[in-house]
């Protein structure tokens, strides 16, 4: 038996230390949180890309009864493929907003918004960045693929 170990590099920062277009992309996230409609988790989550011809788009979870909603990070997406088909995604920001205030740590796409991101970036054959984004505290991955190390790639 073999024994093996996955890392994920992670580069943890301060909202103020970004790059000027990823505040941008962040405070996109933070204001998709307030078209979340989210009556039975409370958690808004929002997200924003930002895609290779310099278009913004933002995404909002959207949840029903029968808890069939979709997430921010594939509204998002979702949009943007359906606008914009073939433009790839150079970076996407996710944020969430739950109890009044935006949460402390960052929080992470879901399973399937990883899959989901992972094959939009599969496809446009390049690293998407990805920016996990807290009250203060921001992670940075330089791909989708490092937030899903052994992912399903079979498609």
């Amino acid at each position: 038996m073999i024994e093996k170990s996955i890392t994920t590099k992670i580069q943890v920062c301060d909202y103020i230390e970004l790059l000027e277009d990823e505040k941008k992309l962040v405070d996109m996230a933070r204001e998709a949180t307030k078209s979340s409609y989210a009556p039975y988790s409370h958690f808004h989550v929002g997200a924003a890309l930002l895609l290779d011809n310099g278009v913004m788009i933002k995404g909002a979870n959207q949840e029903n009864a029968a808890f069939a909603g979709t997430c921010g990070e594939r509204s998002a997406c979702y949009n943007a493929g359906a606008n914009y088909p073939g433009v790839p995604i150079a970076k996407i920001a996710v944020t969430a907003f739950h109890d009044g205030d935006f949460v402390e740590d960052p929080c992470s796409p879901c399973g399937v918004c990883r899959q989901a991101l992972l094959e939009f970036e599969k496809v446009a054959d390049k690293p998407m960045k990805v920016l996990l984004a807290g009250r203060s505290r921001v992670f940075i991955l330089d791909s989708v693929a490092d937030l899903l190390p052994l992912c399903f790639k079979e498609f």
